[in-house]
Order: structure tokens, then sequence, then C-alpha cells
């Protein structure tokens, strides 16, 4: 479960905010995401001389159809990249997925990122990517390492980085103070950092959030409610920095680990903007002793949430608003196997006029976890008046 400065990128951005995404109108409410079907990718599939595999986002351009995976392959296996592919869907469900093309993800020199023994102290973790259809340029966050060995220290910062659709970086965008790694007891946790990003509907916000509270903000998520409270942050993409930042209470983890004192862990691997300030924020819980994942989808309101930015903690719960959230769904009650899903994206619409949703799955590279694609059908219904 392991989970700018160029003049001519910044126009680059800036002329994106002109474009619109399809969201949920605001004469429209959430009534229900169903779910369809799922499609497994084959373990270990070869394209263009790398494995398929660690598919930890996916983001889809109406205009051509197409549809963005970044892999978190820290280029171990293969250099650090991103796939484009297509999927076929039917009536109910998907009909088939297939691979278009792959890039390699390049720094500021234009080369790929080293792997842990080139170079631990630049090695990316891709975790989420987004699509700019006006200009073809992408976003992508590196969760960042925080790690403590008896040689060294490792202390990469999360980042948020622009690039062209051939993989070129362009720009990167500002962290705030709170999500600088630390050595002390401070900021993000370890492997609990950029996991989930999502533009606004006109593009000119970029949302992204940590997948765990960081350390001054309280504990971890645990098997009771305890107040684990992550923050989501909001960027000015011209400005690229952050302007607001926003507090969302995780559930509790949704089962017991076994043995009692194993690992267990709940958080946000990924969110979707679908308009009116509103996410569908995907928890992801998971429990030693058990194979499958507990998926829970939640429709947030951040319209009424405080902006948490100038707050230094989040342990006073009574000095600020967080984020209104409601359960959509809860994949447990599906009766199917759900997998490390960390992606999520609007789809085309359906044959019945309503919205696809599709989420995929990080197999982590095991041949005991599967990569798989989920369809789902946003339904929607007209707001009383």
């Amino acid at each position: 479960m392991r989970k700018t400065i160029l003049v001519l990128a910044t126009a680059a951005i800036t002329s994106c905010t002109t474009y619109k995404q399809l969201t949920v109108q605001p004469t429209e409410t959430i009534k229900e995401l169903k779910y369809l079907h799922t499609y497994t990718l084959p373990f270990n599939l070869q394209y263009k001389e790398t494995t398929v595999g660690g598919l930890s986002s996916i983001d889809y351009d109406e205009k051509t159809d197409s549809y963005f995976l970044v892999c978190d392959d820290r280029s171990s296996i293969n250099p650090a990249r991103y796939y484009a592919a297509k999927i076929k869907i039917g009536e109910k469900k998907i009909d088939s997925v297939f691979f278009t093309n792959r890039y390699f993800l390049l720094d500021q020199q234009g080369k790929t990122y080293p792997g842990n023994k080139e170079n631990p102290f630049r090695v990316p973790d891709p975790e989420s990517m987004r699509y700019i259809p006006s200009c073809r340029n992408l976003v992508w966050s590196s969760e960042g390492e925080r790690l403590f060995r008896e040689k060294d220290t490792i202390l990469n910062n999360p980042a948020i980085h622009l690039i062209n659709k051939a993989g070129m970086w362009k720009d990167s965008f500002r962290m705030p103070e709170n999500l600088m790694m630390s050595a002390l007891e401070k900021g993000p946790r370890q492997n609990g950092v950029l996991e989930g990003m999502s533009f606004t509907h006109d593009y000119r916000h970029l949302l992204t959030c940590v997948e765990e509270p960081l350390h001054e903000d309280g504990p971890r998520a645990a098997p009771e409610r305890n107040q684990a409270m992550i923050r989501f942050f909001e960027f000015d993409t011209k400005k690229k920095k952050a302007i607001r930042q926003f507090a969302y209470e995780l559930d509790p983890v949704a089962h017991l680990p076994n043995p009692a004192n194993a690992y267990y862990v709940n958080g946000v691997p990924e969110f979707l903007y679908i308009g009116n300030n509103q996410l569908l924020v995907l928890e992801r819980s998971y429990s030693t002793g058990r194979v499958p994942c507990t998926i829970r989808i939640f429709l947030a309101d951040y319209n009424d949430a405080s902006d948490v930015s100038s707050i230094g903690s989040l342990t006073n719960r009574a000095a600020y608003q967080p984020m209104k959230k409601t359960l959509l769904v809860n994949m447990d009650q599906l009766r199917i196997y759900t997998d490390n899903i960390e992606g999520i994206t609007l789809g085309p619409v359906l044959p019945n006029g309503n919205r696809s949703v599709i989420m995929v799955s990080d197999n982590n590279f095991s041949p005991l976890q599967q990569t798989q694609f989920m369809l789902l059908e946003l339904i929607t219904e007209k707001k009383d008046k």
C-alpha cells in the first residue's frame, strides 16, 4: 500500500483558463453514484518497452476521447512515465482498454528522473496527473519522501510540475511552508502527502490534498473516529501559489487489522472537482489481514468551509469549519473485489444521457493485486425550486 520560471510557460497555463470543463450544473444535485462494471488489465502488460502497472491517476479529454494515466514507478522498473489510452464503453460496461502512447517524465534538464540506486535525493514519486485541453499541457504531482536511514536522511519535498504532452518540464508550482518535509515531527508524514489533484471548471484554480494528516494537524485515521483532519490546498494557476486551505475529516479505518497491532490506514488518494465547489472524494482504507481495500466515495462541499491557511494546527476543532461531506457509496456493500483504487475522472456521456465516472487501481506491480478500471454512473436530479 505504498502508497517556472519561463514566460512562455506562464503564458501557456494562463491561456488555458478560457477552457471550461463539463461539470455538474448549478441547477443539479448529485443523487447517486452507481457501480456498473470492472475491467481488469493483464498483469505486467508490456507496452513500448515498459511494464504497465502502478497506475495512480486517470484523467479524460473529451475532445479526443483519450485518457491520461500516470504511473507511480519511481524510475525503478522503467523511467518515471505516463500513458495515453483509449477506453471503449458499451451500454453498461467497459469493452476494452488499450494504450496509444507512452511518455517519460523529464526534469528541468530534459532528462528522465533517476531511480533510488542512481540518486535517492532526486527520485520522483508520481501520484496524480490532470490534463489541460486548451493548451495540451499536463500537471503531475510528486509525493516526495521522508526517510530516515542509518547512513543518511532523505527529505524530498512534494512538488507539482507543469509539462507538455511529450513529458518535457515547463514550470513548477510553489509549495506552501506546511508542505515542506522536515526531520522533526512537523509537516507531511512519509507516504501521506500529495496524492489527489483536480482543476476547477475554468482551470483558474488547482486543488490538491495530503493523503493523511500533517504531523501538527493531529493523529492519523484509526478504527475509531478521532477527528483525523487533512488539508486541501487551492492554488492560483496564474501565480502558481497556494491561496487557500480547507480542512476535511477522514472517516475511521473501515476494518480492524489482524493481528490487532498490525498496519492499517485510511486516507484520500484522489478526488475530482465536479462543479459548484463540490468534490467527489475517494477515501481508501486498508487493514492488514484483509485482501481488498475499502473504497468509500463522498460528496464534499467547501462553499462554507473555513480558510485554514493561517491556522497552524487543526487539533482545535472549534476554530474552523471543515468541508461538509456526504457518503455516496461504500464499495464494500457491493460485494465486489476492490483493489488499491487511486484514480478517478469524469468520462464520456453514457447512452442513457448520464455522465460516466471511471476509476483505476494501482497494483503496486504485485502479482497479488490487480489493475482495475471501474465504470460508474453519475446520476443527478434537478434542484427543487
